[in-house]
């Protein structure tokens, strides 16, 4: 069976949360959503990325928070 669908959406604003890994953004009429999941590694890096500092060791630092 062919269904054929014919909208106009019209989003005057659009307040998105939060997008993870996983979520899916839809708008309007689809089909089949089939999931899919891609890892690259456009930085080219070989070694795992250093250990996060803590909020504590982030204080006692003078970091400026303005770009400079």
């Amino acid at each position: 069976m062919i269904v054929n669908v014919q909208q106009t959406i019209n989003i005057q604003m659009i307040k998105i949360g939060g997008i993870t890994n996983s979520s899916v953004l839809q708008i309007g009429t689809a089909g089949v959503i089939t999931p899919s999941s891609h890892l690259y590694n456009t930085g080219g890096y070989t070694a795992p990325a250093p250990a996060a500092i803590s909020e504590t060791q982030l204080a006692q630092q003078e970091v400026s928070l303005i770009p400079l």
